[in-house]
């Protein structure tokens, strides 16, 4: 594989847009193909960001020459069948967050992974955004001494429309899935897997979760408190609060650049570390080393942990009601 990785990505919605503009940013990549199923769309979107290639479906997309990875943006409800299909075209996969709608579905793709011997990661940037990779370290190195509490949210207030993406349960819509992931994440990185899982949801006209408070306890009388929604724009924060001091990550944490730190008794830190464009960059240089170095899954976000954490959401789903009768 040369230095220079060529990037696809199938679904440009969106999302795929600031992806697409980042990955303008990075020396070592650049947008290779884009396929759509409308021809028309995927060709604005090559012209837009320079694409050699578009594609009016997505099965053409395998076919394309030189083609080194593709990042997968469609809906939730789409992300199984389109990385199982590019997985077994032996073509490496970046799959937009959540991996799939539920822990049956993740392991079917982990399964085409490493069946195919093909390289495959969740992209959750938030775990290569430069302020949160820096406080996963301080939290390592016992900084903060024995974290002991998580408080997350992520909360916006979404313009309604019952065939978007954000309110139909066909298309995995919900507060939980969609943004609720994010606190879902903070907390599996630090504390891994809880022993009680409490959870209640408000659901709206479509069925989806409107909102999902979230009470997690592990083990060590240790909790996570965290909350989502779609109609309600919240502060966007994380808090760690450990035995020697806390960390403030401010908002919107996920893609956040500060944080405070305030170690009891001594004078406040604050850390400011920008990321690069919209902050996709970061995940996009992680998965290109990955590829030069031939690697079939990303040391920083390993496949185990993709499947670890959605069986946390599972267990959230179940504790607060929350289903997709397309799929549960």
């Amino acid at each position: 594989m040369t230095s220079t990785i060529n990037w696809g990505i199938l679904a440009p919605g969106r999302i795929a847009h600031k992806f697409a503009n980042d990955l303008n940013l990075v020396k070592n990549a650049r947008l290779h193909a884009v396929a759509s199923r409308s021809l028309e769309r995927a060709q604005d979107f090559a012209k837009k960001y320079g694409a050699n290639h578009a594609f009016g479906s997505y099965e053409e997309l395998a076919g394309c020459p030189d083609l080194d990875v593709v990042y997968v943006a469609s809906p939730h409800s789409g992300h199984m069948e389109h990385s199982i299909f590019l997985l077994e075209n032996k073509i490496p996969v970046l799959c937009e967050k959540p991996l799939a709608i539920n822990s049956k579905q993740v392991h079917k793709i982990v399964s085409a992974a490493r069946a195919n011997d093909t390289f495959l990661m969740e992209a959750i940037w938030t775990r290569f955004i430069p302020v949160f990779d820096k406080i996963i370290e301080m939290v390592g190195s016992g900084m903060i001494g024995e974290l002991n509490t998580i408080r997350a949210d992520f909360g916006f207030k979404a313009n309604f429309d019952p065939a978007g993406r954000v309110f139909d349960l066909a298309l995995g819509g919900g507060s939980l899935l969609d943004v609720g992931l994010y606190p879902v994440y903070a907390a599996t990185q630090f504390f891994g897997k809880p022993e009680e899982v409490k959870a209640v949801a408000i659901k709206g006209s479509t069925g989806t979760d409107d909102s999902c408070a979230m009470l997690l306890r592990y083990a060590g009388n240790k909790l996570a408190i965290l909350d989502s929604s779609v109609v309600n724009l919240t502060d966007t924060v994380a808090v760690l609060h450990g035995e020697k001091g806390n960390i403030h990550i401010h908002g919107r944490f996920h893609e956040g650049e500060r944080a405070t730190v305030s170690i009891f008794g001594k004078k406040e830190q604050e850390i400011y570390l920008p990321k690069t464009g919209h902050g996709y960059s970061h995940e996009i240089l992680a998965v290109n080393d990955c590829l030069v170095r031939g690697k079939k899954e990303c040391e920083k976000l390993p496949l185990d942990f993709s499947i670890f954490m959605m069986q946390n959401l599972d267990a959230v789903r179940k504790e607060a009601g929350i289903f997709y009768p397309d799929f549960d």
